[in-house]
C-alpha cells in the first residue's frame, strides 16, 4: 500500500439463500481498517489483500450489496476463500 494513502479494509458476507449478492458488512480506512483486519485474523477469517477493491468497497459503505461490476472479482475472492478453508480443514 502506498505511503500517502491510509490503509483500507472491507469485510464481505454472502448467504446465497438470503442475499442477491455479497454484502459489505464492515468497511473503513486508517485505524478502522487495521481493526477490521485484526478482528478477521483473530477470528480465523481469511484475509485477501487487494488495495483497489478495498478502496472501492469502503466507498460503498457497510450494509450495501456489491454492484454487478464487482461480481467477477468478488466471485474470484469467494472461490479463493473456499479453497483456503478447504486446505486448512485438510491439515
Amino acid at each position: 500500500m502506498s505511503q500517502d494513502k491510509p490503509k483500507a479494509a472491507a469485510a464481505l458476507a454472502y448467504d446465497p439463500e438470503k442475499d442477491a449478492a455479497p454484502r459489505v458488512v464492515a468497511a473503513g480506512r486508517g485505524q478502522l481498517a487495521e481493526i477490521i483486519e485484526k478482528l478477521a485474523r483473530e477470528n480465523n477469517v481469511p484475509v485477501y489483500c487487494h488495495e483497489e477493491l478495498a478502496l472501492t468497497l469502503t466507498g460503498l459503505g457497510a450494509g450495501r450489496e456489491i454492484p454487478p461490476e464487482l461480481y467477477r472479482v468478488v466471485a474470484e475472492i469467494i472461490a479463493w476463500v473456499y479453497r483456503t478453508e478447504k486446505k486448512l480443514n485438510l491439515s
